[in-house]
């Protein structure tokens, strides 16, 4: 049953990882600050193959900065 429940913790991830990503898309932002972002969400993407559990952790991370309005500056 553990495997089950790791498919659905998959397929949730992956639904989120889709909403941050057009959020993203969306925001008015300078595309220093959107490539920033997208990086961001592309490591969460990366950790996922490795430990999804804690992609789950920080894409919940990253979906309440944006929430709050905690963005990086892009000047990286």
């Amino acid at each position: 049953m553990e495997h089950d429940g790791q498919l659905e913790l998959y397929a949730a991830v992956a639904d989120q990882l889709k909403e941050a990503h057009t959020r993203v898309r969306a925001l008015q932002v300078p595309e220093g600050v959107r490539m920033a972002l997208t990086r961001k969400l592309l490591v969460i993407t990366a950790a996922a193959k490795h430990d999804l559990a804690d992609a789950a952790r920080r894409l919940e991370r990253f979906k309440k900065d944006l929430d709050e309005g905690r963005i990086p500056d892009g000047d990286r």
